[in-house]
């Protein structure tokens, strides 16, 4: 089965196209300056990197070229060739949980959710309208990041918030970076040899955004993210949890608007607002060098994530394997020993410093340790193409 994979954002275009019998990536590109001048085109396949400049009034020119690059590198043809597009779209909501056929009779049930993620959902939406408009007879399949998390309970979602913020306006906790949490326990599962549905696992997706995940046998049971993406850990530009009343304080003090101070928390708080940079691998060096605000920054991020790591074990109870994936997870040894550090004592979890430094077997745990520790390099595109097509089968 042939699947190409689409994260249509509001100026970008990142596209996969997998033949998944084989799991074999046929092509992959990435067209970003939608709408302005100058636009980039890059296309990779068999080896070979394509770049072009070219000017992309709207999404429907991006696809349009997408569509014809395809034909044209003789890479697909996507009328006789190709059985379904698989979209990410960031918000599902309480309506979508599952892998859905996005068509004419449910596009308005995803377009309502515009307002829950405004800043991703109408890009991705328009993506699916696109290619329902230039591929009218290849299914599109939505496939939801907050999905995985639909399996929390009311006491793990609801914000103790009066109840008519919920009943009316759908205020709860939703989690994110779910198909990304999915695939890692998938892959942790095949490195156990164990079935996912008998497992306890905290998944550890640390990038430029950041997020736990505690799953029990199998199924998310909380997440560090809540209603937006900024809940939870530190992350690039996020502040993560902070006490809300510093909100109010902050726009009396500074006669800041509700922009300001979302701009604030969103695009000018977390690595970059303790140390000066988002850019791990900078602070890195900075601290290495004795500078304390990068210093400080390291510190911040990783106890955040061990404390959710502490809180996550009194939920699950019983614990198989940590996992540590996504850009910061995969390739920082340093913070994965920073938050590691101490719970050997206290949980048994007990790293291997060799086996860290250059995870090769993804195992970087001591003999010793009660549960495994996993480095699990994520591949988002490659799960929402095995969700596609595990739909189309069943349909």
């Amino acid at each position: 089965m042939t699947i190409l994979v689409l994260n249509a954002g509001s100026s970008s275009l990142k596209w996969k196209l997998y033949e998944l019998e084989k799991k074999t990536l046929l092509a992959s590109g990435l067209i970003e300056g939608i709408g302005e001048r100058e636009g980039k085109i890059h296309l990779e396949t068999d080896g070979h990197n394509n770049k072009e400049d070219a000017h992309l009034p709207d999404h429907l020119a991006a696809f349009t070229h997408l569509f014809e690059s395809l034909k044209w590198h003789k890479i697909i043809d996507l009328d006789r060739d190709l059985d379904g597009i698989g979209h990410r779209v960031v918000h599902g909501g309480e309506h979508f949980t599952q892998p859905t056929r996005i068509d004419h009779s449910n596009i308005e049930a995803l377009r309502a959710l515009n307002t829950l993620a405004p800043l991703h959902n109408p890009a991705n939406l328009l993506g699916i309208e696109t290619t329902l408009r230039l591929a009218p007879k290849i299914p599109n399949i939505a496939i939801f990041d907050t999905a995985f998390h639909s399996t929390l309970a009311p006491h793990a979602y609801r914000y103790a918030l009066p109840a008519a913020l919920y009943d009316d306006d759908k205020i709860r906790r939703y989690g994110f970076h779910g198909t990304s949490h999915h695939y890692v326990a998938l892959q942790a599962a095949i490195s156990l040899q164990r079935p996912l549905e008998t497992l306890n696992l905290i998944s550890l997706h640390l990038g430029n955004g950041a997020s736990a995940c505690a799953i029990k046998e199998g199924k998310s049971v909380d997440t560090s993210m809540g209603f937006t993406p900024l809940e939870g850990l530190v992350m690039g530009t996020r502040s993560g949890d902070i006490d809300p009343a510093i909100i109010p304080f902050l726009m009396k003090k500074h006669q800041l608007s509700a922009e300001d101070v979302e701009h604030l928390l969103n695009r000018e708080s977390g690595l970059k607002g303790l140390s000066g940079s988002n850019d791990l691998r900078d602070i890195m060096e900075l601290a290495s060098k004795g500078d304390s605000d990068a210093q400080l920054a390291l510190e911040v991020f990783s106890y955040r994530v061990k404390k959710y790591i502490g809180s996550y074990l009194a939920v699950l109870g019983r614990l198989d394997a940590v996992i540590f994936t996504g850009g910061i997870g995969e390739h920082a040894p340093l913070i994965r020993k920073m938050i590691l550090d101490g719970l050997d004592e206290a949980f048994g979890i007990t790293l291997d410093e060799e086996k860290n430094k250059a995870p090769q077997d993804q195992t970087i745990h001591a003999a010793e340790s009660r549960c495994q520790l996993l480095v699990i390099t994520t591949n988002e595109e490659l799960q929402i193409a095995l969700e596609t097509a595990q739909y189309l089968d069943k349909s």
